[in-house]
């Protein structure tokens, strides 16, 4: 068979073995890396790298952040304390508080006033020409004012400098009230975000508003048209309010208590207008309910004042004139039920069993506001009341299910008072003094009503927050509890916003007077103690706004922190993701607005205006809220993160050096350090470094960072939206515009640890560690330096995470995804920003998708380096230098497409590709590889796609894992078997490329003109390689893929030297496998080793009956006896020695099963335990003689195990003789189809040639004598005469061995020849001596030795009468003879 010349393709892949130089081994897909040699803190000895550490941080970071109590942990029913001079002292009192800090520097306030705007003069050039009515208000969500003068609605940007005047003059009627709501889904144009419900004298009319924001935030108005009226006259309407999740509209009119529904639809309908009313009162409980009052009333009709939804519940609050509370169901689509009616009485029984009597609960007492509380924020409280003297009333409702929270099936049915949060102490804000900052939170506030005086009980009260010393005891529990204060009254307007901002409007002498509560969330988040996390903390201010308040409005969105109470009114944790919270007040004279200043402004605040006493200000901070808020503070104000009000009214981030430095300093002056754990110490599962807890400053750290990062860390990356075609749109889920903010802050941080490193224990590097004065400061310091390490770490992969979704954003995010392998495809609408940032899984993500990225504009015509290093500029870790190896092999890959197939050119880039993709073999992902090995198929380079398959499974497993586990017999659940799971996949790529190359060969003929076809030479070349690789656990998944394919013949074709090894291997699994391995060996003309492999077969455990096992030991014996070297001629003996032996055995076994088969003596359910016994294993011979062979009265059998064991008892042998002649004799009788003697030859002749006349079992003594007793005694003149000589000699037994046996039984005398029955045995020696003679008359008795002997026994029979007168003249013709002379 010619063979194709070396390198006659060039450079022929299959001609030299390329260097590889694998790179680091990746993980499997979505399998995370293997830990690290560091471990985890608090968890017992888990490993795990530098980056999960980091993520394990932020996440419980964030946990704790989400664990914020909820509003009704420390608003509610508290124990009752004693009563002393009308405060409770000694601790909390059951469900009341007034716990207020109301600070004096203005560095402390938590809110500030950012801008006032002027009202147009246009909008009093209109004023000044009003003839009936005017009404102010707001619509701070869209930034407008707006006024209504008679007939006419006026609205403007407020915070435009030169504001547009929108007018709506279209109808006649006087306005009575506006509001602005938000429509019901599907009804109206999606430009139209909001209505204006506008009511006059005679209609309610629906007006259309959509509102677009423009460059610089800049709002702009439209009013539409809708043509909705509905026709009111003879109602004065005076509260409306709608739901925000249904779009639902109900009003009240000024003259009644009922509540109505506004109902509107896209278009008429029969008997039903686009406008209609619905009168939810006239029905149910509120005829029941009482239209007279003993608190509060003048005898006037009953109205409704205020109206509040809470869309959470689906329920509906109103007010009435009277102080009566009344909730209604809301109910899909127009019902509206009442459920609940409480009177002030009610309530004030409720206040009565909470607190004793005070005067700010008298018969003059009313409510004034009310103000839903979402589900969301709370779980029991549903309501906040404010009465006219300023105590905050927050209330329950129940049904009877128990609390009716957040479900909108279960209506409430009953309503109670939880909590009374009284007003602030009866002072007035004055200007701070030049010593505020020694006691920042005096309570410099003057009585209104008193000019400055102060009654007993204010003078008993201590000051809240005394001093920086005693700040720590801020909030007391033996601070009394002020339920006189009236500091609140007269209250006109009272409004609460989430998550309990608090304001309220005091009328004095004609100018308002707002009075801002906000909770102190910090200290709520972290109280000090068990007694400080049941209480209230508030913090104040008051602010003269020198005007009439004419509305209050919320700019911003409503706070909230989580969906659920727990962590919804953390204000600190979204400091830096949300906006905060921004008012604004309407007066007679302009508009104000003042923003709740974040914890770090108020610290950087403090910085600003703290001069020599920063000490002091740090110290209070710490007290009040821990070192691990504080360095988190600290460190956002250093980073730039704090926010002031700038003297040209803008909000601006501060950036005043030396604010900045005295941050920085506090950082790292005031940060900890690191602490043993002592719960941890006794676990001796742990290292000593896993029970340390890190210092204050690493908490500050995972602070700052969880709350830059809360809004995305488990957000999704993409949102994939379905398109009306079918199609799909992919869109970021959080912005561009946020992510780039975030990922300027991590950067930031970055830049500042670094640049402050040398200065932070932990960050400073190994030369710390020489400053450690024991072994417990060098564990610490380790400890500290292992987490701060781990945060550090995790910011660079966070900034470069977030550039690649940048960029990622920047390209055609929907063909990228179509690009993605399936298992990226399926699942890339779940990967996370935390995935991204901590996880190789994020990674693995990442880097498919920039190889997207690059595929795309490759396939566009770029330049891979110039794509590549504006990735890798952007976002290196994903891109880098193996993927820009891979990027272009890749490269070259489509420019062999390109080429022409086959030519020299295209064969040069198909090796050159190869050998960039085996120098990055070890970073090559299996998709990567997919790819290549079918574009290289596909241009037939299959030697090229088999040798970068072998390359990279060795470097997938550079431990060689697999073969190991193989070697092990392949245990369940061993991490090995992933390396070896990872490498068949990859050889299943080979398989595939084999299939290919067969395939291409059929096509074509295999030589053209004498010489190989190029298909036959990569057909040659492809297989070179696939049998000359040395990875042995590629040749075993090589054979076992031709086992499953059935190519048995191609298996003992191979000439290799790994297969002898694995068909010695599988052929223990079964015996097909087996049988190829002595094939194998015939094959190679090793006989010897075909022999022996027939031989274990034979002796195996397999499922092969005893014929096939007879079988293998005759093939075995003929592999065995074929000539064969000197050096195996002993063993191929030995050898056959032991097949012989078993062939016996086998032999015997097989005549045992097919006698017993058919041996009616067993039975059925005996007969096929037997068969399966017998026709299987070969079996020993005690066991088929004791337990077959014996029992079962095969004595012929049992003869032949006799001589099989070499087993010479002869008397047991005689025994057996004779049992058998009589069980021959009886089962011919039985059956009747012979005559006995005729039986028991047949039986002899057989023996005689099993058992080949053996001197041991065959012995002629023991035939002869058996036979003539057995043919005396149950023969007797039946059969012929002389038959048993007959017999014998026919089955080869010699006269002269014949004779003597029957001259012995003559002499013996022994019955049963004994007596006359003598002649017997003479008349067969008669016989003998006659036949023997006449076998060679000229030489009689084959020696003339015997001649004289003979005739001595023939005359002794004469002489003793033991022959008949005819036997005698026999006898004496045989003499004469015997005398003849002879020739």
């Amino acid at each position: 068979m010619d063979r194709p010349m070396p390198g006659r393709y060039f450079p022929s892949p299959a001609a030299g073995r390329f260097d590889l130089n694998p790179h680091p081994q990746q993980p499997l897909l979505f399998r995370l890396p293997v830990a690290a040699n560091d471990q985890v803190p608090g968890e017992k000895a888990n490993k795990a790298k530098i980056i999960e550490r980091a993520a394990h941080t932020i996440n419980d970071t964030l946990a704790q952040e989400k664990r914020y109590p909820e509003l009704d942990s420390y608003i509610g029913r508290k124990y009752f304390l004693t009563l002393q001079a009308g405060f409770h002292a000694n601790g909390f009192a059951e469900g009341i508080s007034s716990d207020y800090a109301i600070p004096t520097s203005a560095a402390w306030y938590p809110f500030q006033k950012t801008k006032t705007y002027e009202i147009p003069d246009r909008i009093f050039e209109q004023y000044n020409e009003a003839h009936v009515v005017t009404i102010m208000g707001l619509f701070a969500e869209l930034n407008h004012a707006w006024i209504s003068i008679d007939n006419a609605l006026y609205l403007w940007d407020y915070t435009h400098p030169n504001p547009e005047l929108i007018g709506f003059e279209e109808q006649p009627h006087s306005i009575t009230a506006v509001k602005l709501v938000k429509p019901r889904a599907g009804v109206f144009l999606r430009a139209i975000t909001h209505l204006l419900v506008v009511s006059t004298t005679a209609d309610i009319l629906l007006i259309g508003v959509s509102c677009e924001i423009g460059p610089g935030e800049i709002r702009t108005i439209s009013l539409y048209h809708t043509r909705m009226a509905l026709p009111i006259r003879g109602m004065d309407i005076g509260v409306m309010e709608a739901s925000k999740a249904s779009g639902r509209i109900f009003f009240c009119g000024k003259g009644d208590d009922d509540v109505y529904e506004l109902t509107y639809q896209q278009e008429e309908k029969w008997f039903q207008n686009r406008c209609g009313k619905i009168n939810h009162s006239a029905k149910g409980l509120s005829a029941l309910t009482p239209s007279f009052t003993l608190w509060g009333g003048n005898g006037a009709q009953e109205r409704v004042v205020q109206m509040a939804i809470d869309d959470s519940r689906n329920l509906l609050y109103t007010l009435s004139s009277r102080s009566t509370i009344r909730t209604f169901h809301l109910k899909a689509p127009n019902s509206l039920d009442l459920v609940i009616t409480r009177n002030l009485p009610n309530i004030f029984s409720n206040v009565g069993h909470m607190t004793p009597r005070s005067e700010l609960f008298s018969a003059t007492t009313s409510i004034v506001s009310i103000s839903a509380i979402s589900a969301k924020e709370a779980s029991k409280l549903h309501l906040m009341a404010t009465t006219s003297t300023g105590c905050r009333l927050f209330l329950s409702a129940t049904s009877s299910y128990g609390w009716a929270n957040d479900t909108s099936t279960s209506a409430p049915t009953s309503m109670q008072v939880q909590h009374i949060k009284f007003p602030p102490p009866l002072e007035i804000a004055r200007p701070p003094q030049q010593n505020a900052l020694q006691n920042p939170f005096q309570n410099p506030l003057l009585n209104p009503l008193q000019g400055g005086q102060r009654n007993a009980q204010q003078n008993a009260m201590q000051n809240t927050y005394q001093n920086s010393a005693g700040a720590s005891e801020n909030y007391q529990i033996n601070v009394p509890v002020n339920t006189q204060s009236q500091s609140l009254i007269p209250l006109r307007i009272a409004l609460r916003y989430q998550p309990g901002y608090f304001i309220v409007c005091k009328p004095l002498d004609g100018v308002d007077s707002i009075f801002l509560s906000a909770p102190d969330s910090g200290l709520i988040a972290r109280p000090r103690d068990q007694v400080q996390m049941s209480k209230y903390h508030e913090s104040g201010m008051w602010l003269n706004t020198g005007s009439r308040v004419e509305d209050i409005g919320l700019v911003s969105p409503p706070f909230q922190a989580a969906d659920i109470p727990p962590g919804f009114g953390n204000e600190p944790a979204t400091q830096f993701d949300i906006p905060t919270a921004e008012f604004a007040v309407l007066t007679s004279i302009g508009i104000q607005t003042f923003r709740r200043k974040r914890l770090v402004d108020i610290f950087a605040a403090t910085l600003r205006h703290s001069g020599d006493e920063i000490e002091r200000e740090v110290k209070l901070f710490t007290n009040l809220y821990g070192l691990g808020e504080t360095n988190a503070t600290a460190l956002a104000v250093a980073c730039g993160q704090g926010l002031d009000v700038t003297a040209d009214s803008r909000i601006a981030k501060i950036t005043d050096p030396d604010i900045l430095e005295k941050a920085r300093k506090i950082f790292i002056e005031y940060g900890g350090t690191a602490v043993l754990n002592q719960n941890l110490i006794l676990n001796p599962s742990l290292q000593a470094v896993d029970n340390v807890q890190p210092s204050p400053r690493h908490q500050g750290i995972a602070l700052y960072i969880s709350r830059l990062l809360r809004s995305i860390w488990g957000a999704k990356i993409i949102t994939i939206e379905v398109t009306p075609k079918g199609g799909f749109k992919v869109k970021t889920t959080i912005s561009l515009k946020k992510l780039s903010e975030i990922q300027h802050d991590m950067t930031t941080l970055q830049e500042f640890l670094e640049k402050n490193k040398k200065f932070i224990d932990g960050l400073a590097g190994p030369e710390a560690l020489s400053l450690a004065s024991n072994k417990q400061e060098e564990v610490l310091l380790q400890a500290e330096h292992r987490a701060l390490h781990s945060l550090v770490s995790v910011l660079s992969h966070i900034i470069e995470g977030i550039s690649f979704v940048l960029v990622l954003f920047d390209e055609q995010v929907d063909e990228i995804i179509l690009l993605l392998s399936e298992p990226f495809k399926e699942q890339v609408n779940t990967l996370t920003f935390e995935v991204l940032f901590t996880t190789e899984i994020g990674r693995k993500f990442a880097r498919e998708m920039v190889k997207a990225i690059v595929n795309r504009n490759i396939a566009y015509g770029s330049n891979v380096d110039t794509v590549a290093d504006a990735l890798r500029r952007r976002c290196g870790s994903f891109c880098s230098a193996d993927d820009v190896v891979i990027f272009k092999a890749q490269e070259q890959q489509k420019k062999a497409s390109e080429a022409v197939k086959n030519s020299e050119h295209s064969r040069m880039l198909l090796n050159e590709s190869l050998k960039l993709f085996q120098s990055v073999a070890g970073s090559l992902s299996f998709e990567n590889l997919q790819i290549a090995t079918e574009q290289y198929t596909l241009l037939d380079f299959f030697a090229g796609a088999i040798q970068l398959c072998l390359a990279v499974a060795k470097a997938a497993d550079k431990g060689n894992l697999a073969f190991s586990w193989i070697s092990d017999g392949r245990p369940e659940n061993d991490t090995r078997k992933f390396s070896f799971e990872a490498r068949r996949k990859i050889y299943d790529l080979i398989h595939q490329i084999l299939t290919a190359v067969d395939l291409a060969g059929s096509k074509e003929p295999e030589k053209i003109d004498g010489r190989y076809s190029i298909t036959a030479t990569k057909r040659i070349e492809a297989y070179e390689v696939v049998n000359s690789s040395e990875d042995i656990v590629f040749q075993e998944n090589l054979y076992d893929w031709y086992l499953t394919q059935g190519w048995t013949e191609r298996i003992l074709e191979v000439r290799s030297t790994y297969i002898i090894a694995y068909l010695e291997q599988v052929g223990k699994k079964s015996v097909d496998h087996a049988d190829l391995l002595w094939k194998y060996y015939a094959r190679l003309e090793a006989n010897y080793e075909a022999a022996c492999v027939q031989l274990k077969l034979a002796k195996s455990d397999f499922n092969i009956s005893i014929e096939k096992r007879l079988e293998y030991l005759s093939l075995a014996r003929t592999n065995a006896s074929t000539r064969i070297n000197n050096l195996q001629r002993q063993k191929s003996q030995i050898l056959i020695h032991e097949i012989n032996e078993l062939q016996d055995v086998a032999h015997i076994q097989i005549d045992l099963l097919e006698r017993l088969r058919v041996d009616d003596r067993v039975q059925p359910a005996r007969r096929s335990a037997v068969e399966a016994e017998l026709n299987g294993n070969i079996i020993n011979l005690t066991t088929l003689y004791n337990s077959y062979a014996d029992p079962a009265a095969y004595h012929d059998v049992c003869l032949v195990i006799y001589e099989a064991s070499d087993y010479r008892d002869f008397t047991d042998i005689r025994l057996t003789w004779q049992n058998m002649l009589q069980r021959t004799h009886e089962i011919a009788l039985e059956r009747n189809n012979m005559r006995p003697f005729e039986a028991v030859s047949d039986q002899i002749r057989s023996l005689a040639r099993r058992l080949r006349l053996s001197e041991n079992t065959f012995n002629p003594d023991i035939v002869v004598t058996s036979l003539e007793t057995y043919a005396f005694q149950s023969q007797n003149n039946v059969g012929p005469e002389n038959w048993v000589i007959s017999l014998l000699h026919d089955i080869h037994f010699t006269y002269e061995q014949i004779l003597p046996v029957l001259e012995n039984m003559l002499y013996r005398n022994e019955a049963p020849f004994h007596g006359p029955n003598r002649r017997i045995i003479a008349k067969e020696i008669l016989y003998v001596i006659e036949q023997w003679y006449l076998e060679a008359p000229h030489k009689p008795f084959g020696d003339e030795n015997h001649i004289e002997p003979i005739i001595t026994m023939l005359q002794l029979l004469q002489q003793q009468n033991l022959l008949t007168d005819r036997e005698v003249e026999r006898a004496k013709i045989v003499i004469a003879n015997l005398n003849r002379p002879r020739r």
